[in-house]
């Protein structure tokens, strides 16, 4: 008999880290059962974290909108056998719900790559889609552009616009949410 696999769920990931097997500081993922390591964050990434952050932090809370939060780096729930952490996500919170948010609570969820970037074009953004996460942005630091993503369904999304450095960035999803690509990428140099 061969060696065989085993799948994780979401509760039996959450045990492990109750039992202390993970430490706060390792950088791990839950994936389709796996239980992945995330990449390092080099100094450009951490930037553009930030930076994004910021802008989309003052759009919430611009539209005066109740229950609009950013949350950086912190886990989704994506069924029994998902709990990614993207580099940020925009949660609109209905009622007194607590917890990890939900695909249904999530208005945008973002990725900033430089090692990442296959893993999460490839992996992540097609589990974003499935979920109907409504949009997705996936910040290049190779090329320095933004890849908006829009119109998910069980296939990936469906609409792809790729921003670069010296063009706006205009949410698909979100009135008004815009801003110059290049204050949320950190400088050139």
């Amino acid at each position: 008999m061969g060696a065989v696999r085993h799948r994780f769920t979401v509760e039996e990931y959450r045990r492990m880290g109750e039992a202390r097997i993970f430490s706060e500081d390792d950088r791990v993922e839950l994936i389709d059962g796996e239980v992945l390591e995330m990449a390092p964050i080099g100094d450009r990434h951490i930037e553009s974290v930030m930076r994004l952050t910021r802008l989309i932090s003052r759009w919430a809370l611009d539209t005066r909108e109740t229950g609009l939060f950013v949350s950086v780096q912190n886990p989704l729930a994506l069924g029994e056998h998902g709990e990614p952490q993207p580099d940020l996500t925009l949660v609109r919170r209905r009622g007194d719900r607590s917890g990890i948010p939900i695909p249904e609570e999530l208005l945008l969820v973002v990725e900033v790559a430089y090692i990442s970037l296959a893993y999460d074009r490839e992996t992540k953004l097609p589990l974003y889609a499935e979920a109907g996460i409504p949009e997705a942005w996936l910040v290049d630091l190779t090329t320095d552009a933004i890849e908006v993503y829009s119109e998910p369904g069980p296939g990936g999304y469906r609409r792809l616009v790729r921003i670069r450095r010296d063009e706006r960035i205009v949410s698909a999803t979100l009135p008004d949410l815009a801003f110059d690509a290049a204050e949320a990428l950190p400088p050139e140099g």
